[in-house]
């Protein structure tokens, strides 16, 4: 582990007001670029500490980044593959991205290009991989041998998104904007697929499909099946069998265990004065990212790999 713990944090939204109080109890020496005056502003008024503003492309000019460890990424979504790209080009080699590091999957695909070019290390920040729930259900899974099957559901409310302004390009890729949050979960705690079977129909007036079902098995040999329908009621949930248990993450910060020959369903007790204290899952993974122990972060290259399979579950398949 480096002594030199000097991050800059991009982005002075609600996220990056996150970032900054996990990072200043990390004490972390925190440089936070904004770009609106009215952001910097926020962001000031809400941890009490300053904000650079102008945006990244005003501050390279002026600034040298060797003094920097690390840097975060948390803009909007439109702007998160142009962001990384120009830390990737003034020199910073290690990048904590904002899920899901790009717009769409074209980007995604040229930013891993643009880290391998680099030789950078680039992880994107799905975090909810470090829920205290995610945690003990794997404890769960090793004590038992593994996962044997999964079953997971990203139903998304339409209604609600509809009425929602946001910039062009991102509720039509919202299934890999937000849903792709819950699908890694849980391919990260049942098992990386080996072969997926994908079903869509319908479509929104701001989505290309709205019915998604489908089945597979991962390299470990779990089978899986997933099923949303975004015109019908629903929520996010992954459940994980073992020879022993059942788990189900429903809502997904907790969770309820199935014991083999029981019907009873109990609600774990968890410790989770981390996922109450900060933004659930971000103390967990930005101290894995900081200190170097990354082992279950997402690397940029493994989630590129994975967009086969994210392409054919929303039916882009190229």
């Amino acid at each position: 582990m480096s002594d030199n713990l000097n991050i800059l944090l991009v982005g002075a939204s609600q996220m990056a007001v996150d970032y900054h109080k996990v990072l200043k109890a990390l004490k972390c020496e925190v440089t936070v670029v904004g770009r609106s005056k009215s952001g910097v502003e926020k962001f000031r008024e809400l941890t009490g500490s300053e904000a650079i503003e102008g945006g990244l492309s005003d501050f390279l000019l002026h600034n040298d980044l060797k003094r920097f460890s690390s840097a975060i990424v948390a803009v909007g979504l439109e702007e998160l593959f142009a962001t990384t790209v120009a830390l990737l080009k003034a020199g910073i080699k290690k990048i904590l991205v904002e899920k899901p590091a790009g717009l769409n999957f074209e980007e995604i695909e040229k930013l891993s290009l643009s880290a391998l070019e680099m030789k950078a290390e680039i992880y994107v920040a799905y975090n909810r991989r470090f829920y205290e729930s995610v945690l003990q259900a794997r404890k769960i899974i090793e004590e038992d041998g593994g996962v044997s099957s999964f079953h997971f559901e990203f139903t998304e409310w339409s209604h609600v998104i509809e009425k929602i302004d946001k910039k062009p390009g991102i509720k039509e890729n919202w299934f890999l904007a937000n849903s792709s949050h819950v699908v890694d979960l849980a391919f990260f705690m049942g098992g990386e697929p080996e072969k997926l079977s994908a079903y869509t129909s319908g479509s929104l007036s701001w989505h290309p499909v709205s019915i998604f079902a489908g089945s597979g098995i991962t390299k470990k040999g779990a089978l899986f099946t997933y099923h949303s329908n975004w015109e019908a009621p629903g929520r996010w949930f992954v459940e994980l069998l073992t020879n022993k248990h059942r788990l189900i993450l429903k809502p997904l910060e907790e969770l309820h265990i199935q014991k083999r020959g029981s019907v009873l369903v109990e609600k774990m007790q968890l410790d989770s004065e981390l996922d109450l204290n900060y933004k659930p899952g971000l103390f967990r993974q930005t101290q894995a990212f900081v200190h170097g122990s990354g082992s279950d972060l997402f690397s940029l290259q493994d989630h590129k790999m994975r967009l086969k399979y994210l392409k054919q579950i929303v039916n882009q398949i190229d």
